[in-house]
């Protein structure tokens, strides 16, 4: 089956950097976009980056000049580039996947803990 897994979550110090990385498996297409999302207690999920397969991005302000999104298509893998944490960032991670409007997968989330 399609999956995504992602790994590269943990426990950083305000202004520190984390590097997320999301690998889908059992595919013999591309994702059409591919992006970031993030889970807080008590928060619905909101869109953190996405990225075109045409590497067009997009980026919650919250995080712009600080995390950068990236893919390697050849290996249908997005990475996520967290610079500079903040406390605010802690969340759960989860990748996203799509192609076309109608097939959607969810990665199973990376827990990412911004504190001194």
């Amino acid at each position: 089956q399609v999956q995504l897994v992602e790994s590269g979550g943990g426990l950083v110090q305000p202004g520190g950097s984390l590097r997320l990385s999301c690998a889908a498996s059992g595919i013999i297409f591309s994702f059409n976009t591919m992006g970031w999302y993030r889970q807080a207690p008590g928060k619905e999920r909101e869109l953190v980056a996405a990225i075109t397969i045409g590497d067009t991005t997009n980026y919650a302000d919250s995080v712009k000049g600080r995390f950068t999104i990236s893919r390697d298509n050849a290996k249908n893998t997005v990475y996520l580039q967290m610079n500079n944490l903040k406390p605010e960032d802690s969340a759960v991670y989860y990748c996203n996947a799509k192609r076309g409007r109608n097939f959607e997968i969810w990665g199973q989330g990376t827990l990412v803990t911004v504190s001194s």
